[in-house]
């Protein structure tokens, strides 16, 4: 156990300009670092896991950290990864993103001295192009004050972190193109390796993610690289049936051309021509911003024009391999309990110009369909293709993990969020994508302020409670809990808008097992 109050060894330790600084220090891989000390817990921020991924470093598996003199200030995030912000994001970043990023932020009690607490490890959401640690949604003070260490990191995003060309395939320095998912693979092994330091157990250790970091959850749960380095998984709006990893390094598939060419088709645009090693020296003497070049959530869907330049992470054999859903048909995930559910008015898409489109997806199940999603035959259009694609690409899909993960004798728990914060309700069509992270963090007073209701905190003190139930034991139950059932089919664990957790039978069964042939 290594954390401990430091005012005096700042003194002999650290330049006279550091010294006015004094808390809590832990000594890491690449030396002492400290951090602050407030209403009992003990914070950490912007520690190093790898090296800055610059210069030459750009596009390469996470490096080791220089090691540092003396006791580094821990008081402040460190940057965000590269990306053009998105200017509506449910969890706006507090730094000024750099490709200089790869740190990570810890959560401990104060006390934590000489014990082995459970570990919650965190990897945030953006759909791969945004997103970082440093929103103030994202405290993990909540999870340490009920004796959970909780971790955030930073994982390259955007081109930065999910691009491959062959040039760097020839440069033969390693694993090439889905770097941010080697930085999160990296940080879990920092994670494992230093939080005895905050009085963590690095047995102990959960992983929990939201929509792009659920996604992420499911891929550690089938890489080996990850295997045995924690012992539960709880994805939040992460799907668990796309199929976006079937796109390959180099081989081009029908509709879905190969990492490495969409990388080539990047150079293009940038002036960049060629496959040998001037090539890959002129894409990483590119300007950042040339790189972003655009991209983020509000241009992620937009038409390719003239070809797409942005893979996204892909199957490469070595970080993926294959689809979540063939890992998950092969029983080859990690034997580990997992919670997974989705928002009741989650995000999907659904490739449609009219309503006939819309229920041709269902085949011969289309009238049945029409009848359960538009009785009356007057629902908006939108309204139906949100409806439709959120019960397609999150809802059903985080029913059918659950399903997975009981078949193979693991303790599932499957839930639906279905709240939505009072001060939102007018004109809501149930809890959007992403709505939920400040109720599972219990940070709703931070994302709502003066309008969270006693409500709003209640729900995100039951919800919470679950959370650090399961961390601390893979069963969400606890005292002054209602109930919740492991995984069985036709039930869930809805959330629900009035404010009560309910366990009981799906109303949504019959839609979802509609959708479910169809979502391959």
């Amino acid at each position: 156990m290594r954390i401990f109050v430091a005012a005096a060894l700042f003194a002999a330790a650290v330049p006279a300009a550091a010294q006015t600084v004094a808390g809590p220090v832990a000594e890491v891989t690449g030396g002492r670092v400290a951090g602050t000390a407030a209403a009992g817990v003990a914070t950490f921020r912007g520690i190093p896991f790898a090296a800055p991924p610059v210069g030459p470093l750009r596009w390469r598996a996470p490096q080791p950290v220089a090691p540092w003199a003396g006791i580094r200030d821990a008081t402040s995030f460190g940057h965000d990864c590269m990306q053009l912000p998105f200017p509506s994001d449910a969890a706006p970043l507090g730094t000024a993103p750099s490709e200089d990023c790869l740190t990570v932020n810890v959560w401990a009690p104060a006390d934590a001295k000489g014990k082995k607490l459970p570990v919650l490890f965190w990897i945030y959401g953006g759909g791969f192009v945004n997103g970082g640690s440093s929103p103030d949604v994202y405290d993990g003070a909540a999870f340490a004050r009920a004796g959970v260490v909780f971790v955030s990191f930073n994982y390259r995003l955007g081109r930065f972190g999910f691009f491959a060309h062959p040039a760097l395939s020839a440069a033969g320095e390693g694993p090439v193109g889905n770097w941010g998912l080697m930085d999160q693979q990296a940080a879990l092994r920092w994670t494992h390796d230093n939080i005895a330091a905050f009085g963590g157990d690095p047995g102990r250790v959960t992983i929990m993610g939201e929509s792009a970091g659920g996604m992420s959850v499911l891929d550690m749960l089938g890489a080996p690289a990850t295997r045995g380095l924690f012992r539960g998984a709880i994805v939040l709006s992460g799907g668990g049936r796309t199929a976006s990893q079937q796109r390959e390094l180099a081989r081009d598939l029908p509709g879905a051309p190969s990492a490495e060419t969409i990388g080539l088709n990047f150079a293009k645009s940038v002036g960049v021509e060629g496959t040998d090693a001037s090539a890959l020296a002129a894409l990483r003497g590119l300007p950042a911003d040339r790189i972003v070049a655009g991209l983020n959530l509000a241009s992620l869907f937009a038409p390719p024009s003239p070809a797409p330049t942005w893979s996204g992470p892909f199957n490469d054999g070595v970080t993926l391999n294959g689809s979540v859903e063939a890992m998950f048909d092969r029983g080859a995930q990690a034997p580990v309990p997992v919670m997974i559910g989705a928002t009741s008015a989650d995000i999907g898409f659904v490739p449609a110009a009219s309503k006939d489109d819309l229920f041709a997806i269902f085949g011969s199940e289309a009238a049945s369909a029409r009848a359960l999603y538009d009785p009356a035959g007057d629902a908006p259009f939108l309204d139906l293709m949100l409806k439709i694609g959120g019960d397609r690409f999150m809802i059903e899909p985080a029913r059918y993990v659950a399903g997975r993960v009981a078949a193979a004798g693991a303790l599932a728990y499957h839930y639906r969020f279905s709240y939505v914060a009072e001060q939102s309700r007018a004109g809501s069509k149930g809890a959007a994508h992403a709505s939920d992270i400040p109720f599972f963090l219990d940070t709703v007073a931070t994302k709502y302020g003066p309008a969270t209701t006693a409500t709003d905190r209640a729900m995100a003190r039951t919800i919470n409670g679950y959370v650090v139930n399961f961390v601390k034991s893979g069963n969400p139950n606890g005292p002054r809990l209602t109930d919740w059932p492991r995984f069985n089919p036709g039930e869930v664990m809805d959330f629900a808008s009035d404010g009560v957790a309910r366990s009981g039978g799906d109303p949504w069964t019959r839609r979802l097992d509609l959708i479910r042939p169809r979502a391959n």
